[in-house]
């Protein structure tokens, strides 16, 4: 009896499914839009809103020490520096290949299916939209290299901004990579602290369905379905690109690297669910980058794509600027021709990168995009102000599924991803893992303890 019931107790033990992340932020997702539509007066309230903000503001507190810990780590123990320069030039390589499909298709499938012909809505006050117009008049390139080096270090950590905590973590990382074996137990303390700021989103994570609640609540009650109205087929048309750019594109490429695309979903649903929740792409980071690592791509890949990622490959934010301009060009009566669009492509190209770490960084790039195609269509974007909200997340959900296939991508080319663990845990599924880790305890590289969220 002993024998035959031994090999049962080291089986994980299944969780009821009502104690499943997934399950628990899907549920509450469907709650708060619920409550969003029946008693919008109560959703609209300072603090059901405050839930979904309280949420990001948790998961932002801890960005920039996961990041810098993650990249100075990986960079660290790389032997060389040739392997990081290498790294950084195929992710960026990779990443302009991608954004110009991205692009590209959001142009095809708006001439497709002409969203913004005969539009019979009124653009709001033009006047709401000049913040916005302000903000990519004064984005120059130079402007923007120069605000990737920090001030200073602290006031980088203090404001959050991504890409200078980049920078300096690169750079630090490079420096103790130098340092050899001089520098194996500042090393080693850098991934302690990254253990222990990894069980902080742990304990973060344990409110994700609070957070979801009270963001989808806010939204819906404040603009309401009704919110939507002719613009409905602009939103419509956004969610089919960039569904079809996810299983399409991001398909073929999965395909060539080895795997399937909708295992890959599949193992990254949590992330997906509390992107969509949140919409903000940055409350999954964390966990993208502990799940990459559990598929197999090396630290130093992971280290530096995904971070870079969030700043030069988004390709949700490509495929809504080419949409947009196309749909306020037809509404305002505007054709543009082949020529015209070309120049979206490369000036999409530009301004996409430029506006990285903006407040409204969506909206930016698009006046910043319509400014240099034809300023005549700047007014325009008060057409689409009142359901930016609703893209939000669409745009968030593609450019988190497009960086999680860039850091697979990458590993690959560099040689640095396990096939046999990729394959293993897209098979076995999030949940499985996510229960093996619980049972065997923290691994090396201490990311792996997010699975346990």
């Amino acid at each position: 009896m002993d024998t035959m019931s031994a090999p049962s107790r080291m089986q994980p033990q299944r969780r009821p499914f009502y104690r499943v992340l997934y399950v628990q932020v899907l549920c509450a997702i469907v709650m708060g839009a619920l409550l969003g539509w029946l008693m919008p007066r109560y959703a609209t309230n300072d603090w059901v809103k405050a839930l979904g903000d309280g949420f990001i503001k948790l998961i932002k507190m801890v960005i920039t020490p996961i990041i810098f810990c993650t990249v100075v780590s990986g960079i660290a123990h790389v032997r060389n520096a040739k392997t990081v320069g290498r790294i950084g030039l195929k992710a960026l390589v990779y990443f302009e290949v991608v954004s110009t499909f991205s692009l590209v298709i959001g142009l095809v499938m708006a001439n497709l299916l002409h969203p913004g012909a005969n539009f019979g809505g009124k653009a709001p006050d033009a006047s709401v939209v000049a913040q916005f117009a302000k903000q990519a008049h004064e984005m120059k390139t130079v402007d923007f290299l120069l605000n990737i080096i920090p001030d200073s270090v602290v006031g980088a950590f203090a404001r959050g901004d991504i890409l200078q905590v980049l920078l300096f973590a690169i750079l630090f990382g490079l420096a103790l990579m130098a340092l050899g074996e001089k520098g194996k137990a500042l090393r080693g303390m850098i991934d302690e602290v990254a253990h222990g700021v990894f069980g902080v989103i742990g304990l973060i994570m344990k409110a994700a369905p609070v957070g979801a609640f009270g963001a989808m609540a806010y939204t819906v009650g404040k603009y309401g379905p009704q919110a939507l109205g002719n613009l409905l087929r602009l939103v419509g048309a956004f969610y089919l690109t960039s569904g079809l750019f996810v299983i399409v594109v991001l398909g073929i490429i999965a395909r060539v690297a080895g795997f399937n695309i909708f295992s890959y979903l599949n193992y990254i649903k949590d992330e997906l669910l509390i992107v969509l929740g949140t919409s903000s792409s940055e409350s999954a980071l964390p966990q993208l980058m502990a799940k990459m690592e559990q598929l197999g791509c090396s630290k130093p890949v992971v280290g530096l794509v995904v971070p870079t990622g969030y700043s030069f490959n988004l390709d949700g934010t490509n495929i809504y600027m080419s949409l947009a301009t196309i749909f306020i060009s037809q509404a305002m009566g505007f054709n543009l021709g082949l020529h015209d669009q070309l120049a979206i492509i490369l000036v999409a190209m530009l301004t996409s990168k430029g506006a990285s770490g903006v407040s409204g960084a969506g909206f930016v790039t698009l006046a910043a995009t319509l400014a240099v195609v034809n300023p005549a269509l700047v007014p325009g974007m008060a057409i689409v102000l009142g359901i930016d909200k609703f893209m939000s997340e669409c745009r968030a959900l593609t450019n988190i599924c497009g960086n999680g296939v860039a850091t697979i991508v990458v590993s690959a080319w560099e040689g640095e991803l396990d096939k046999s663990m990729l394959r293993t845990n897209l098979r076995r599924g999030a949940y499985a893992v996510a229960q093996e880790v619980a049972q065997e305890g923290p691994q090396e590289g201490a990311h792996e303890e997010l699975a346990h969220a």
